[in-house]
Parts: C-alpha cells; sequence; structure tokens
C-alpha cells in the first residue's frame, strides 16, 4: 500500500492555528467562538465529521462543548430492504433531525446503496467497513488485513466521514467473555474475534493501525472506535473484558492523535442506571477525554418491543454524564430490520434523551424552546405547541384525533379534561380574581 503524506484533517488544521470554513460552520450552528471550536477539536475534545469528498455535507461537531448529538443507524440486511427503502430511512431520519446516520448495511449492493446516501445527505454518514469486507468473500474467515484496508480505502474516497472499527478488540481479551451471559453481541467484534481464534493472529486493524491512519488522514474520516466487548446485557456491564478493550481504544486514540486524526470512542451497550456515571467517567480517563458516542445503554434487558424506551432512559443519564453523541436505538431493536416508522420512533426517543441531557448539563438557551412550548401550552396555542415539539405531527395527531374539527385550533382545551376541568381554564380565572382584588386595593 503507497503511504502518501497529505494531511487534510480537521486537527490537523486546528492544530496549526487555522479555523476553517468546517469550524466557522460549526461555530454558528453551536453559537460557540471559532476560537473554541478550533481549540477543542485540536485538543481531541471534539470532532467535525467531515470528509473531503462528502461534498454536500453541512458540517456538525461531536464534543463535550457542543449540544448532545444523535446518531441514526439505516441498512438494510441479507433479507430484508434494497436503496429505495433505505433512502426513504435517510429521508425521515432528517425529517426527525438526526445529527449523523450510520449505513450499516449487510445485504446485497452495499456500495450504490452508500453512493445514494451520500449524495443525498447533509449529515455525516458513518459505516462499519467490515460488513462490506466480509461480503466480498464466501466465508468470512477467509478475509484479509489488506482486502479490510482496500475497502476502507474506497469508502473513505466514496466520502464516508467516519468508521467504526474494532481495532482495540485484541485476541488477549476474547476469553474474558466467557463469564458473561450474552457473550460478545457487536457483529463486528465477533467475526473479529472468530476470525483471530481461526488464524491465531492478532486483531489485523490492531497490527496495521498506522496503515489505517493514513487512510484517514488524506480524506478525513473520522475514527469511531468500535466497543466490540460492549456488553449485551445487565449482567455482563462494567467487567474485565469491557475495560481491557478500552483501555486499549485509549492507547489507539493517543496513536491516532499523534497522526492528526480524529477520534470518537464507542460505548455500551447494556447496563443499570447506576453504573453509566462510573463508565462516563472511566471513558474519559482512559481515552484522554476523546467524545464519547454511547449506545443506549438499555438499563434494562426485558423490554424487548420497547427498546427504545428503555435506552432512552440510559442515553439520557449517559447524556447528562458527558456522553457526546448517543446512538439511538429502536422498537425493532433484538427483533428485525426497523422501518421508516421505527426510525422516526427511535429517533425522537432519542431527541428528547439528548434534549434533556442538554437541559441538565445547563447549555446556554437549552432550555428556551421548553419555556417557549409552555407558554404556548398555557395561552392555548395549540399551532405553536405543535411547532416547537419534536414530533409536531404525531403531537397534532393526538390532539385533533379526540376533538371536533372546528375546536382543533381554537379549543381552550383538550380532550383529557375538557373546558370545565381545564387546569389551565381555571387558572386563568385564578389569575384574573387575583388582578381584580390587587386593583381594589
Amino acid at each position: 500500500m503507497t503511504i502518501h503524506s497529505l494531511v487534510r484533517t480537521q486537527m490537523h488544521f486546528a492544530r496549526k492555528g487555522i479555523i476553517t470554513p468546517q469550524m466557522e460552520w460549526v461555530a454558528r450552528r453551536e453559537n460557540l467562538s471559532p476560537e473554541t471550536i478550533r481549540d477543542e477539536v485540536a485538543r481531541g475534545r471534539m470532532v467535525i465529521p467531515a470528509n473531503v469528498n462528502h461534498t454536500r455535507l453541512e458540517p456538525m461537531a461531536i464534543g463535550i462543548a457542543a449540544k448532545c448529538k444523535v446518531n441514526a443507524n439505516i441498512g438494510n440486511s441479507p433479507v430484508s430492504s434494497g436503496q429505495a427503502e433505505e433512502l426513504e430511512k435517510l429521508t425521515t431520519a432528517l425529517k426527525y433531525g438526526a445529527d449523523t446516520v450510520m449505513d450499516l448495511s449487510t445485504g446485497k449492493n452495499i456500495r450504490p446503496i452508500r453512493q445514494a446516501l451520500i449524495e443525498n445527505s447533509p449529515v455525516p454518514i458513518g459505516t462499519v467497513p467490515i460488513y462490506e469486507a466480509i461480503e466480498m468473500v464466501d466465508n468470512p474467515l477467509d478475509l484479509t488485513a489488506d482486502m479490510l484496508l482496500e475497502v476502507i480505502e474506497a469508502q473513505a474516497a466514496q466520502g464516508v466521514d467516519f468508521i467504526t472499527v474494532h481495532a482495540g478488540l485484541l485476541a488477549e481479551h476474547v476469553p474474558l467473555v466467557e463469564s458473561r451471559i450474552t457473550k460478545i453481541v457487536s457483529r463486528g467484534g465477533s467475526l473479529m474475534a472468530q476470525w483471530m481464534l481461526h488464524h491465531n493472529r492478532q486483531n489485523p486493524l490492531f497490527e496495521r493501525f498506522d496503515d489505517l491512519l493514513d487512510i484517514c488522514r488524506r480524506h478525513d474520516v473520522t475514527l469511531s472506535l468500535g466497543d466490540g466487548l460492549r456488553p449485551g446485557c445487565l449482567h455482563d456491564a462494567s467487567d474485565r473484558a469491557q475495560f481491557a478493550e478500552l483501555a486499549t481504544l485509549g492507547r489507539l486514540t493517543a496513536m491516532a492523535w499523534e497522526k492528526d486524526v480524529q477520534v470518537m470512542i464507542e460505548g455500551p451497550g447494556h447496563m443499570p442506571m447506576d453504573q453509566i456515571p462510573m463508565n462516563m467517567e472511566k471513558e474519559r480517563e482512559l481515552c484522554h477525554e476523546a467524545p464519547f458516542y454511547v449506545l443506549g445503554p438499555l438499563v434494562t434487558d426485558i423490554s424487548p418491543g420497547y427498546d427504545h424506551i428503555a435506552s432512552a432512559i440510559g442515553a439520557a443519564i449517559a447524556g447528562w454524564n458527558g456522553a457526546s453523541m448517543l446512538c439511538y436505538v429502536t422498537p425493532k431493536e433484538h427483533l428485525g430490520l426497523p422501518n421508516a416508522e421505527d426510525v422516526r420512533n427511535g429517533l425522537v426517543a432519542y431527541k428528547i434523551a439528548a434534549h434533556a441531557a442538554d437541559v441538565a448539563r445547563q447549555r446556554p438557551g437549552a432550555r428556551n424552546r421548553d419555556d417557549e412550548l409552555s407558554r404556548a401550552r398555557y395561552a392555548f396555542d395549540w399551532n405553536r405547541q405543535f411547532a416547537l415539539a419534536l414530533d409536531p405531527d404525531r403531537a397534532r395527531e393526538y390532539h385533533d384525533e379526540t376533538l371536533p374539527e372546528e375546536a382543533h385550533k381554537s379549543a381552550h382545551f383538550c380532550s383529557m379534561c375538557g373546558p370545565k376541568f381545564c387546569a389551565y381554564n381555571i387558572s386563568h380565572e385564578v389569575s384574573a380574581g387575583v388582578a381584580k382584588n390587587k386593583a381594589k386595593g
């Protein structure tokens, strides 16, 4: 593989003191100074996933100084969905506020689907390259390091903004999962563990990490260092396997930063609520404050069909305690391939979690929208309430379905209480009475 010295990463420019157009764009979006964005990127506490080949991109930032972000996973499977369905999911994800979108396709036509997504997406697109690499071989054990790096190079040239690589799952970590109930639940992690055991070799991405970094430097691909040993149930959370891999991710982060490659760290998984703050702190300690990107975590294992709720609870706690981006979970988690409606439900649940985290962290202006909606609610300004809601269509649908059409916009009540028992109506009368008494002296 030819090694090129060209470096075009946001971290490279930031460390030279240069404020790029991408940094200026992010500063406006985040209501922060361009200098703050530059300094956070230079420090590694913030990433701007912005592949130089993704021409339609509207830059965004992931980091503790920025608002908490939400990623939406889409993608086909070997048994379901195609390009039209995935573009519909992308459109839905964008409509309901996804900050990034990951194409996790594992079926046929992966490359054309990804190309269509990149061409139609103003938000960063992420992938897990090993999925496409596995599709190239009849037997996953036939995969080679060169093949995997060739796929990564092709995806980078195509315009993928960030990639999940399970480079920190080492051969010596694999035996540590034997005390677990669910062993290895990461698809990429399980494939890598299987390959290492069969070949009696170390993780090829770990061994060829410098080659991987050279690809990222040329195209400015942000590394999302994957947690191949993330816990897949409450029993397995915060164990030796999880933290051994996390420590390795910290080492890889330092190596990436030496080459000006942007990095974020992926986190669990499934986890009891009381362990979430400790895990956020441990990631900061071991991974040098690189942005933390968490899947959930799900705070219970008994919620199939409602895992978007169980995980949004954990996501809100994680965001409050320092997670920079939340990877959504849909109602189909553990059950099947999500459709567009599942994307909607999962994304709205996670936008609630991310916003709640921003409010709890007292981000400047984070609560303004809440206060504005509350004023509209008290004033019975239904249209304004709908406009401010995270899902305006759903709010309007629920409001209108049990009221006469003529009352949809003007009623000073909803169908739960009606006019006689509406606390807001009564409060208006109480306030009028207080004002009247005050005027009398």
